[in-house]
C-alpha cells in the first residue's frame, strides 16, 4: 500500500486558481498511476484527471483546458493545478493511486486514497 496525503485546498473566488498536492509514501512512487477525483455533496465521486507512470494524462471534459495534472517523481508528489475555477468545481478532492500504467476513470480501479481536501469556489 501507498499512503497519500493531500494539501492545498481552500476557498477561492470564481476565476481564481488553486494547486492541490498529493504526497505519497510507503511504496515506490513510480510504480503508480495517479489520479484526482472529486465528490460534491449528494453526488457520486467523479474522475477529474489522471497521470500514468509514463506521464500520459487524461482529463474529464468538464476540466479540460482549465486543470493540469503533473507529477514529480523525485518528490513522490502529484499535483493538480486548477485555474479558471467555477462554483460547480466546489467539492472534496481526493488523490488516488493504482499500480500499473492505465488511467482508470472509475474510482473502483484505485485501492489507495487520500483523506480528501475541500475546495470551495464562491461566485
Amino acid at each position: 500500500q501507498v499512503q497519500l496525503v493531500e494539501s492545498g485546498g481552500g476557498l477561492v473566488q470564481a476565476g481564481g486558481s488553486l494547486r492541490l498536492s498529493c504526497a505519497a509514501s510507503g511504496r515506490t512512487f513510480t510504480w503508480y498511476t495517479m489520479a484526482w477525483f472529486r465528490q460534491a455533496p449528494g453526488k457520486e465521486r467523479e474522475f477529474v484527471a489522471g497521470i500514468s507512470r509514463g506521464g500520459g494524462t487524461n482529463y474529464a471534459d468538464s476540466v479540460q483546458g482549465r486543470f493540469t495534472i503533473s507529477r514529480d517523481n523525485a518528490k513522490n508528489t502529484a499535483y493538480l493545478q486548477m485555474s479558471g475555477l467555477k462554483p460547480e468545481d466546489t467539492a472534496v478532492y481526493f488523490c488516488a493511486a493504482r499500480q500499473g500504467g492505465t488511467i482508470w476513470k472509475d474510482p473502483s480501479g484505485y485501492d489507495n486514497w487520500g483523506q480528501g481536501s475541500q475546495v470551495t469556489v464562491s461566485s
